[in-house]
């Protein structure tokens, strides 16, 4: 099974800790995160990924050129344009042909799930899309009925809210780990901007398709894009 690792993204929020080196190669414990998102992949059944990258590009080709990973790693250059998450992903359709379903993770995410585990809930479900999610607290939250299906979308600091039915409801946070369908790359050839969100992609697909929620508030599970969480990994993964 193949992955796509996002690490293309500016890092700004983590500047302080970055001094102007890639979010992707921020270390915790003399490892860098994109080297502790390949090995975790790699524990978790994934044979093969590709990293996406943009900002200081040539520094990450050249790491990633020297490293010796445990899985074979391929590179999705966005040098000339940051596609945001939607048009990352559909750069990278080739890489999962033949595949059935495959593993989005965030570089910036620190988590014990069991990908095995979410992969069995996501082939039962035969979900368009699967979202591990928590009860956590964030401004913008998914939202998914009582059978787990999400059925819509609010920003509670803007009041925004996009719901396409009506029942009740919870509110979930994101995790920034994916199973989805490649069935998924068809849809999103329909959206009209090459540079989109799969965050928004997802709200709108949710409509007519089953986009499903892996509750998985039993592990650990940390943001390390932010100052704050990067220092409270480092802690817990310390004690």
């Amino acid at each position: 099974m193949k992955a796509i690792i996002f690490a293309a993204g500016l890092g700004t929020r983590i500047q302080q800790i970055s001094k102007g080196r890639p979010k992707a190669l921020v270390e915790i414990n003399k490892k860098t995160l994109l080297e502790i998102a390949i090995g975790f992949l790699s524990d978790n059944g994934i044979d093969e990924v590709i990293v996406n990258i943009h900002h200081q590009a040539v520094l990450m080709r050249t790491y990633i050129s020297s490293q010796r990973f445990s899985i074979p790693v391929t590179i999705s250059d966005e040098s000339d344009l940051l596609l945001d998450t939607g048009g990352g992903l559909l750069k990278a359709r080739s890489f999962f042909k033949g595949e059935e379903d495959f593993i989005v993770y965030n570089v910036d995410v620190l988590s014990n799930i069991n990908i095995q585990k979410m992969l069995k809930v996501h082939k039962k479900s035969e979900a368009l899309a699967t979202l591990a999610v928590r009860t956590r607290l964030t401004s913008r939250y998914l939202l998914f009925n009582y059978s787990n299906r999400m059925i819509g979308w609010e920003n509670v600091k803007t009041q925004e809210k996009i719901i396409h039915t009506n029942e009740n409801y919870r509110q979930l946070a994101f995790s920034g780990i994916h199973i989805l369908s490649t069935k998924v790359f068809s849809l999103l050839e329909q959206e009209k901007e090459k540079k989109f969100s799969i965050t928004k992609s997802y709200i709108n697909l949710a409509k007519d398709n089953l986009v499903m929620a892996y509750v998985h508030d039993n592990d650990y599970w940390f943001d390390v894009g932010k100052p704050k969480s990067y220092r409270e990994a480092v802690d817990f993964l310390n004690q």
